[in-house]
């Protein structure tokens, strides 16, 4: 019976015995969409685990050389995620076993990891809280000894017109002087009484979920990711996040968030660039905000840089769909 050593020796290895048939250099090469289980650690200092889709990169610089080791890749990535959780510092040290596994073929390498966040929320008014569900994503890249780290989010917020609300204040002011022209003496229970009937407020302005897409490069010196933190800065600066658990007096609530914070899709671009510019932590964004409107087919989208000089170029940086792996 032939050894396993005897039998590695007899299977061919194409990508390392020929030569490419046509050369050139790769920007980049390996995988996406690989499954891999990763832990995080939440605002309370727990791990939590998720699902992940991982994307696994080097460059290939010499132009005559047929392939990479994909498998080292692999089991780079299943030794990694298996041992430690997802860090900065892990990220890091997977790139560096990267290009050490492909020494003398890259010096570049990249890995993206894509995962669902999922924290516990409160409600606005009641006492409930409820999940939600944040995609994030965590990009690493290492050429040389330089360390890139940047982080994708997506966050659902709503949005309420501010034309539509004009609009519909303009009917029921309308609608006002109809029913109250005729009477000499406005009596003032009566208006109270007539503002709680569906004639008194009988427009109401269009609001539409609407999602902020973002991509931001962080400096690379965190022991932990900051996602929750991230996560309430740009929540804060919308004011009217999609909410989980939701008793009437939950929607009340946000229904007041909503009539002021009246957006356009420029207002909330705006607002999210003002609270990123001011974060040390960033040092380049980029963000898109689509507001699926209920208006037309068509959604109303604006997007915002922080336009540092080096960084995203028209949209470059732009996340490909958060949720969904992509170099």
């Amino acid at each position: 019976m032939k050894s396993i050593d005897n039998v590695l020796r007899e299977m061919p290895d194409i990508a390392n015995e020929d030569l490419a048939s046509v050369a050139g250099k790769l920007e980049w090469v390996g995988m996406n969409d690989i499954e891999l289980p990763v832990r995080i650690e939440d605002d309370q200092g727990n791990l939590i685990q998720s699902t992940a889709r991982v994307t696994a990169y080097v460059n290939m610089k010499d132009p005559d050389v047929r392939g990479i080791h994909m498998s080292r890749l692999y089991l780079h990535l299943d030794q990694a995620f298996g041992e430690r959780p997802l860090t900065p510092a892990t990220l890091r040290q997977l790139l560096r076993s990267f290009l050490d596994s492909h020494e003398g073929l890259s010096d570049r390498a990249l890995v993206r990891v894509d995962f669902d966040y999922v924290i516990r929320r409160k409600a606005l008014i009641s006492d409930n809280v409820g999940w939600r569900r944040y995609p994030v994503s965590m990009i690493g890249i290492l050429e040389g000894q330089e360390f890139a780290l940047e982080m994708g989010l997506e966050v659902l917020y709503s949005s309420t017109c501010p034309c539509s609300a004009a609009l519909a204040r303009q009917l029921i002011q309308d609608q006002f002087k109809k029913d109250f022209s005729s009477d000499p003496t406005i009596d003032f229970e009566k208006v109270h009484q007539w503002l709680g009937t569906e004639e008194g407020i009988l427009a109401t302005p269009h609001s539409q979920r609407s999602a902020a897409e973002l991509r931001m490069r962080l400096t690379p010196t965190f022991q932990m990711f900051p996602i929750i933190e991230l996560i309430d800065e740009v929540e804060n600066s919308l004011q009217t996040p999609v909410q989980a658990t939701v008793k009437r007096e939950d929607e009340q609530a946000f229904a007041l968030l909503n009539g002021r914070n009246l957006m356009f899709c420029e207002d909330a671009g705006r607002r999210i660039q003002t609270a990123l510019n001011k974060d040390e932590r960033i040092l380049d964004f980029w963000a898109r905000c689509t507001h699926y409107e209920s208006l037309h087919p068509h959604n109303a989208v604006s997007v915002i840089t922080k336009g540092v000089k080096g960084g995203y170029v028209a949209g470059a940086g732009a996340p490909v769909r958060l949720g969904h792996s992509a170099g």
